[in-house]
């Protein structure tokens, strides 16, 4: 039998976990699996980049699972510091180019995958590329800022984006000693949440001492005369002095490849695949991470949600693919977790937003309740916002903001979200209840009767 060839685009949670899987599945005698990372790191966690800036995760090499090494023992050649720069679909084949030493090489492949992950939204904007200004998506990228905040003397931070990541970096550099301004465009912090919700998330930075200016669009980044940023000017006028500039604007697909060999891609720009992660339309081809657009099943569109438990879950099912055996990534609900200070931030399945996008009409329930029995010693509280269709009250999204134990509560929403539950249904459930935990009707719970009082007011 000969042996096959399968090629991976990118080194870190979707590739080797496919690479890793594929290799559980066949031998080097059966499969020779090639790996190419542009970066110096593998399988690392870019969700704890910044906890690592902000000291709470002493070491960087804390948040690598895998190292180079460790993948190569394994039988998986994998090649650092070395960049796919085009693909060839019809000859099946990758060229690659070696970033230290500039040389380029084709490599052929009987099986592609490629996850190239997603990159920093960067404005075109003067100044944006200064020294100090920084994106933050790869464990490289996170070095560099701690480089940049090493070399700098000075103590003013300018986050660009209120998303998880500028919420999380400006958390970070406050725990670093910088004063810290967050500017963003919305209405309020967190446009993941609804702006009811997201107030909680402005009011809560506000008293850690993050100054939080919405409806501030930067136009501009000014350097000094060794070309580093030194402030960020928005449309109104504004000044705000910066010794250092981090990007949270979100993240985009990166597909430039992709895109470039003809492949398709959904409305966000990311990778569209059949639920065993194919790439539609080519038998050997897949894809999965941050580049890749999946089924929302409360919406039933496809969407670019970048997190680290899907990429992982995409190669594993990839890596079954390839290695002969059988998985699917049916699509996912939503859900995402954050933390500023002690307020949780919790979310999963729609928005007011995303409801009104694809046509469906429905209620809300908001209420406000505590993560123990309110007689129970450290009681906190937490909100809790519901919404339900109108007319047959199934769950559409949950919402949730508040002290210790609020952010994983919206795992029950996930679940009741996946199975398809309606809010009336979800008032009967079974959930565990002791003062220290929940009081006797857990938040959840509260916010489900809530809803179907709304559901029956509501009608048809």
């Amino acid at each position: 039998m000969a042996t096959e060839r399968l090629v991976v685009v990118g080194g870190d949670a979707a590739g080797m976990s496919a690479a890793s899987q594929a290799r559980r599945l066949k031998g080097p005698a059966e499969l020779e699996i090639v790996a190419f990372e542009r970066g110096h790191f593998t399988s690392y966690s870019a969700c704890g980049i910044p906890y690592w800036v902000g000291g709470l995760v002493p070491e960087r090499d804390d948040l690598i699972a895998r190292t180079p090494e460790e993948h190569r023992a394994r039988g998986i050649d994998l090649r650092t510091r070395t960049e796919v720069v085009a693909l060839d679909v019809p000859g099946q084949r990758v060229r690659s180019r070696d970033l230290d030493s500039g040389s380029e090489s084709w490599t052929g492949y009987d099986q592609l995958v490629l996850a190239t992950g997603a990159r920093p939204v960067r404005p075109r904007l003067p100044g944006i590329g200064a020294h100090g200004v920084h994106g933050i998506q790869t464990l490289d990228d996170g070095q560099r800022l701690m480089d940049t905040l090493e070399r700098t003397a000075g103590r003013r931070a300018v986050v660009v984006g209120a998303g998880y990541i500028g919420v999380e970096m400006a958390e970070a550099l406050v725990g670093r000693g910088y004063e810290v301004t967050v500017l963003h465009r919305g209405e309020q912090p967190m446009a993941t949440l609804d702006p009811d919700m997201g107030g909680l998330v402005h009011r809560a930075m506000n008293a850690m001492g993050i100054v939080t200016v919405s409806r501030a669009e930067v136009t501009e980044v000014l350097t000094d005369e060794e070309g580093r940023a030194r402030a960020v000017v928005t449309a109104a006028g504004d000044t705000y002095p910066a010794d250092v500039v981090v990007l949270g604007l979100g993240v985009e697909p990166r597909t430039a490849l992709a895109r470039a060999a003809g492949l398709p891609l959904g409305p966000s720009g990311g990778l569209l695949t059949d639920l065993s992660m194919r790439v539609r339309g080519h038998a050997n081809i897949w894809s999965g991470g941050d580049c890749v657009e999946v089924l929302d099943l409360v919406s039933g569109r496809t969407r670019h949600i970048p997190l680290g438990t899907h990429a992982n879950k995409h190669g594993q099912v990839i890596g079954s693919g390839v290695g002969g055996g059988y998985a699917t990534f049916p699509g996912v609900v939503g859900t995402a977790v954050s933390k500023v200070c002690e307020l949780e931030i919790a979310r999963t399945g729609l928005r007011e937003k995303d409801a009104l996008d694809v046509g469906l009409r429905f209620v809300t329930a908001t209420i406000t309740s505590t993560n123990t029995a309110g007689y129970y010693p450290g009681a906190v509280e937490m909100t809790v916002k519901m919404l339900a269709e109108r007319r047959t009250g199934r769950l559409l999204g949950v919402q949730i903001v508040g002290g210790e134990g609020a952010a994983k509560r919206v795992d029950v929403a996930a679940v009741a979200l996946t199975a398809g539950m309606t809010v009336d249904r979800m008032v009967s459930l079974d959930l565990g209840y002791a003062p220290p935990f929940s009081p006797v009707w857990d938040p959840v719970l509260v916010a489900a009767r809530k809803a179907v009082s709304a559901v029956r007011a509501a009608g048809v």
